[in-house]
This record gives structure tokens, sequence and C-alpha cells, in this order.
């Protein structure tokens, strides 16, 4: 069964990047949905079924959004063609379709949520291939989008997925908000250059990808129990130390260069001041990136917290006594 499934969602991703016609992208987009959520619901948790609702509302919403838009602009100039999205509402309504599915600032709420509410694996589905589709959208319509909206999302993006990372202590969820902190990243400079973000959604893909596969083989879910992880899998930490600082788009690593590119290409095209912002605002996500390095770096006994709940639990008179 969950062969069909993926076998679905490689289909709706292929039929939304390479369609023409708004119909043929939306229904890329439905059977991608649908695909998904018996992959979110396959454990029957209540946790797990309401991830897969607060999904299905969201991308429905979304979806019907991109046909609206989509209608409204055939409506005034006749054109089904993706390329060809030159009606300034429709150009507004795409904006916060795509934004809804991404999960960019303000659409973001669903998106943690439904993440802690997978599978890893199925999260690492959610973080990557369901991102493709909407993106490949935003680079066919890039041209005709409002910069300053754009701009504006983007902004958002990197400051709250940096900010609302900081008090996680779910590593799905920490996870949420890094995608959209680097979503943040990619929406800024797609007007400008849209090879670049593509570029950047790849490496993101490739590290997300390591990181999902890593915390899976060891189990991992949580900070807590990421600190005695190092005892069953030792070079599979010290792969993922490295990962998480690449994510994190330190200097010596891969994940640093598309920034690098993000910075040059904002500063040629005159927003040297949203470059600034943006690079300043991704410090609040290396912050919890540095946390999780330190949490896969810590040598911590396994056992710790069993002999800390034993000493907890103890007659306070025979304490009482040791102490005297």
């Amino acid at each position: 069964a969950n062969l069909i499934f993926i076998i679905s969602l490689a289909m709706g991703t292929t039929i939304t990047i390479s369609s023409n016609h708004w119909v043929l992208a939306w229904t890329g987009l439905e059977i991608n949905t649908l695909a998904i959520l018996p992959l979110i619901s396959k454990s029957h948790h209540p946790r797990a079924i309401e991830a897969a609702t607060k999904y299905f509302l969201t991308q429905a919403a979304a979806s019907a959004l991109v046909l609206f838009s989509s209608m409204t602009n055939a409506w005034q100039t006749g054109q089904w063609d993706i390329t060809q999205l030159t009606h300034p509402t429709s150009c507004l309504i795409l904006t916060a379709a795509i934004a809804m599915k991404l999960g960019l600032v303000p659409f973001h709420f669903w998106f943690p949520e439904v993440l802690q509410g997978s599978p890893l694996t199925t999260g690492l589905l959610l973080s990557t291939i369901m991102k493709l589709p909407p993106i490949a959208l935003l680079y066919m319509t890039s041209p005709s989008l409002n910069p300053t909206l754009l701009t504006t999302l983007a902004i958002l993006s990197t400051a709250l997925g940096g900010w609302m990372g900081l008090n996680q202590t779910q590593i799905r969820k920490i996870l949420a908000f890094s995608s959209i902190s680097h979503l943040g990243w990619m929406t800024a400079v797609v007007i400008y250059n849209p090879k670049l973000t593509l570029l950047n959604f790849y490496l993101y893909v490739v590290m997300t990808v390591a990181v999902f596969l890593a915390l899976n083989t060891m189990k991992v879910l949580k900070l807590s129990t990421l600190m005695t992880a190092w005892t069953k899998t030792p070079s599979l930490n010290a792969m993922l130390l490295l990962t998480l600082l690449s994510l994190a788009g330190l200097p010596p690593l891969t994940g640093f260069m598309p920034k690098w590119l993000i910075i040059q290409e904002l500063t040629k095209q005159d927003m040297a001041s949203t470059a600034t912002l943006i690079a300043l605002l991704s410090l609040l996500s290396l912050f919890f990136y540095l946390r999780l390095a330190y949490c896969t770096t810590i040598t911590l006994p396994p056992h710790t917290t069993n002999h800390m709940k034993q000493w907890r639990t103890g007659k306070p008179t025979s304490i009482m006594i040791a102490i005297l």
C-alpha cells in the first residue's frame, strides 16, 4: 500500500512540475495532498489523525486559491498558461496560495503541528518532496509576482522561523521552524534570480534528508534522547553534527554557499538592507542549530536519568542522616 502512495506522490509532483496549464498543475497538487494523507495518519494515533486533518484543510484551501487565482486570470486575460499570469489580483491570490502550501509566515501555523504529528519518514517527505511543486510554481510565475509582498513574507519567515524554534525541545518542531526559515531565504531571491532559489532548495533537501535519516536510524525525537544517542552510533552522531552545522550555514560547509550567493545577489539588486536583515535574523536559527549540534556531542552517560530518579525517590530520613 505504501508503494502506491509513494508512486502517487511522485506522479503528482511530476505532473505539477511539467505542466503548462493551471488545471493540470492543480490536479498534480491535489494528487499529492491525497497521497500523503494516509502516510501521515497510518499510526492511527489521535495526534497523527489531527495532523492529517490540519494538513488536508490547509492544502485544500491553498489548492482552491490556486484554482481561483488561475480562473480570475483566465477571465481577465483569456490565458490558462502558467507563465502568462499577468492580472495583479490573481498574482496576489497565487502568492497567498503558494505561501500557504509552503508554510511561509503568516500561513505557517499548520506546518510544525503536522510535522510533529507525523512519523520521521513522512516528515521527511513533507519537508522535501511536498515543497517541490509549490516551489516550481513560484519559479514559473516569479516574473509576475509582487516584489514587496515576497520580500515581506521572506523577512517574516526568516524572523519567525528562527524566533519560534528557540524554545522547542521536540526535534521535529525544530526542523519545521528550520524549514520555514530556509524558505524565507528562497522567497527573498526568487524574483531576482530564480535559479538561485532552486539551488538553495536542492541543497536544503540533501541536508534535510541526511538529518531525518540519521534521526530515524537513531530513533531520536527529543533533545533529551539525542544527548544519549552517541553511545549507540558514535560515527553517525558525528555526521549528524556536521550536517546540522551545514544546515545552519556555517562558512566551511556546503550550507553556507547558497546564503552567500543570495546575499551577493540581493546586494547587486540594491537590496543590501534586506540582505543584512535576513542574515542577522538567521542568527536566531543558528542558535538552535548549535544547541542541536551540542546535544549530539554531549557525552552524557546513558543511565544518568535513572540514577537521578532513584536518588530523588529515596527516603527523606536516610538522606537527612547522610547529611548529618
